[in-house]
């Protein structure tokens, strides 16, 4: 049976470290499920909260009977049923604000968005489970993440909730919607700091083929016009990835030929290229990991929300060498999965500017691109894994100091580079 905590009740975090100033007989351990269930296994304050609550979903897929049969029929089920709400107690649990500050008090986005990606796999798990323990469970894997805008700075001094339930569901996929609040300073009232919208597969834990999941019933008006947002945004990225081609192929020679003239200037003139510009190829930065098993899922592949914490930390360190100033971070523009990294595997994150916009000087645009690589030098061979997009700014107080610094225009030196810009550029004007 499940545990007897309500979907609208939060699951309080607590720290992962033991504080010097209390006693550690105050999360006795006779309420707490052992963590040996989960050996090896990517562990966040997050992460064991989510596990202990939810431990008989989660124990059936340690070790899931694919002898057995599949889920025969499908369930329907309301946004309510797989609703939940997480809650960091950052005003009075000293050593949990430790583990989550930044340099300048804020909450680190790189551990948010590792949170966000495991508070989503349980909703999503949440919502496909049957409660049959003689079927076997489904294969659940993080499909993509859309535009998460971050709307206020969120604080590491105050109380932070994370709430979602799924919003929409197709044949195979499942869309769920994520709302980051936190008190303003001068209202007790939450306001949404940030949304965030993941989009889960289900595949067969025997076959790895599509799997049908529980078909959902949204009740009050504001999870029907979620529905119908969710279901809007899922026939664009269809349109997107039919019309991509054409496009290019019909109406992007201008805009191609255009890019490529100040690059062209770069390449074979370059004592007389704009000083205000600079080449793509030399905005990029890159570091590499040997994936290890404590940064495995509860499947067994690396832990996405990992992922999405390294490309992050990699894309603030290529804004702030490339403007000078210390970033600050707007959004994630869009994240794909386009395949499993396993443990053992040898990944490589590369990251570049791909475009600026300087219209207002106040708040320039820094647009970075990481792209994950699984890497097998035995086989000579290298595949993407996952592509990342985050918009930065400059911090205010960074550019007060430095007012006469200018942004710089990123140009591409090749017709690929000019085409991966003009493809972002269309796709975050939609």
């Amino acid at each position: 049976m499940e545990s007897n905590t309500s979907p609208s009740s939060p699951i309080p975090i607590f720290s992962t470290l033991t504080s010097p100033f209390e006693s550690s007989s105050k999360k006795s351990d006779s309420t707490r499920k052992p963590l040996s269930l989960w050996p090896g296994m990517y562990h966040s304050p997050m992460t064991i909260a989510l596990w202990e609550t939810k431990s008989s979903i989660f124990e059936r897929l340690l070790d899931p009977p694919l002898d057995a049969p599949p889920q025969t029929e499908l369930l329907q089920k309301t946004p309510s049923q797989s609703r939940m709400t997480i809650l960091y107690n950052f005003s009075t649990d000293y050593i949990l604000r430790e583990q989550y500050r930044d340099a300048w008090n804020e909450v680190r986005i790189g551990k948010l968005l590792e949170d966000l990606d495991a508070l989503a796999g349980t909703i999503s798990v949440k919502h496909c489970s049957d409660d049959d323990s003689t079927t076997r469970p489904l294969y659940l894997v993080t499909a993509s993440v859309d535009k998460m805008v971050l709307k206020k700075p969120v604080r590491v001094d105050a109380d932070l909730k994370i709430a979602g339930a799924v919003t929409w569901v197709g044949r195979s996929s499942i869309e769920i919607q994520l709302d980051v609040t936190q008190p303003a300073i001068a209202d007790a009232a939450d306001s949404v700091a940030l949304t965030a919208n993941f989009i889960f597969v289900a595949r067969d834990y025997k076959t790895g083929k599509a799997a049908p999941v529980n078909r959902l019933i949204p009740e009050t008006e504001r999870e029907k016009s979620l529905y119908e947002a969710a279901e809007a945004r899922n026939k664009l990225r269809k349109r997107k990835f039919r019309d991509e081609k054409r496009e290019i192929e019909n109406g992007e020679a201008n805009r191609l030929e255009a890019l490529l003239a100040e690059g062209r200037i770069f390449c074979d003139m370059p004592a007389l290229a704009d000083r205000d510009s600079i080449l793509l190829k030399d905005t990029c930065l890159e570091n590499s990991l040997i994936c290890q098993p404590q940064q495995r899922n509860i499947h067994g592949r690396i832990f996405g929300g990992f992922l999405m914490h390294r490309a992050f930390e990699l894309a603030f360190s290529t804004a702030y060498t490339f403007a000078g100033m210390m970033p600050s971070f707007l959004e994630v523009d869009n994240v794909d999965f386009l395949r499993p990294v396993d443990v053992g595997d040898f990944l490589r994150f590369k990251s570049c500017v791909l475009y600026t916009e300087c219209e207002s000087s106040d708040r320039p645009l820094i647009h970075v691109e990481v792209v994950a690589h699984v890497t097998r030098p035995e086989l000579r061979s290298s595949e993407v894994s996952n592509r990342f997009y985050f918009t930065f700014t400059v911090r205010p107080e960074a550019k007060a100091m430095n007012n006469s610094h200018r942004i710089r225009k990123v140009v591409p030196a090749t017709e690929e580079e000019a085409h991966r810009i003009i493809e972002r550029m269309d796709a975050d004007s939609l």
